[in-house]
């Protein structure tokens, strides 16, 4: 029977999953697997499990009152292992790996920041600051060639890349200070940044206040969007 895998903690770590359920229609009995060093909560895994409201709450339910107790390592939603031996020879197996990050993980959560800029106000930046793609512009403009359309195009493209690249790292060197680690995602489109950050739980109001600051120097071109905290899934 596969098991379906909602976090694992250190062998004296609090267990407060009275009132909780795991995830599933109807929702699966919560249970511990335990070694002498750890344990993982799980449950047995619902065939075709999809991330319903109802699935991701539950799980999510489990994480916040783990880690209410003390350092946990949160598993994603729908992590599944082939069954419980498993997952125990797995604990035994990793053992070492495991507490070394999970001492990482103590007392500390997770925050994720977005960060885009408004294309027009980056466009007019980047013509008024190289000459080139001024000239090439201008050129197209009075012209009308495909071959300076295009060329004008890829110049744009790279130099919108670059300058997002720069930003995001000016970004994560500002707020670096202000956090024990942090992890870098594939930005969506229209943004250049998606970082995660390790936070002292008792230092959050502090990161929200230089997160803060950094969207107000930067300006209404700007948009930032804050996450948090959350369980550290970045850094597990």
């Amino acid at each position: 029977m596969p098991t379906y895998i909602y976090a694992i903690t250190g062998a004296d770590h609090p267990l407060p999953l009275g009132g909780l359920h795991g995830v599933g229609d109807p929702p699966a009995e919560l249970r511990t697997l335990r070694t002498d060093l750890l344990a993982a909560v799980v449950s047995e895994a619902p065939d075709g499990l999809r991330a319903k409201r109802r699935d991701v709450m539950a799980h999510q339910n489990v994480l916040e009152a783990l880690m209410a107790g003390g350092a946990t390592l949160p598993m994603r939603f729908g992590l599944v292992g082939p069954g419980d031996d498993e997952v125990v020879a797995a604990l035994d197996r990793e053992a070492d790996a495991y507490r070394e990050r999970l001492a990482q993980l103590d007392g500390r959560v997770e925050y994720n920041l977005k960060a885009g800029r408004d294309e027009d106000d980056l466009l007019r930046e980047i013509m008024t600051e190289s000459d080139e793609i001024r000239q090439l512009n201008e050129r197209t403009r009075a012209r009308g060639s495909h071959d300076d359309r295009v060329a004008l195009g890829e110049l744009v493209a790279r130099e919108v890349t670059a300058r997002g690249q720069r930003e995001a790292e000016d970004v994560a060197a500002r707020l670096a200070d202000a956090a024990t680690h942090s992890s870098h995602a594939e930005p969506a489109p229209q943004q250049f940044l998606n970082l995660s950050f390790l936070v002292p739980r008792a230092e959050t109001d502090a990161f929200v206040a230089a997160v803060r600051r950094e969207a107000e120097e930067r300006g209404d071109a700007y948009s930032f969007t804050l996450t948090g905290p959350l369980p550290p899934y970045s850094f597990v």
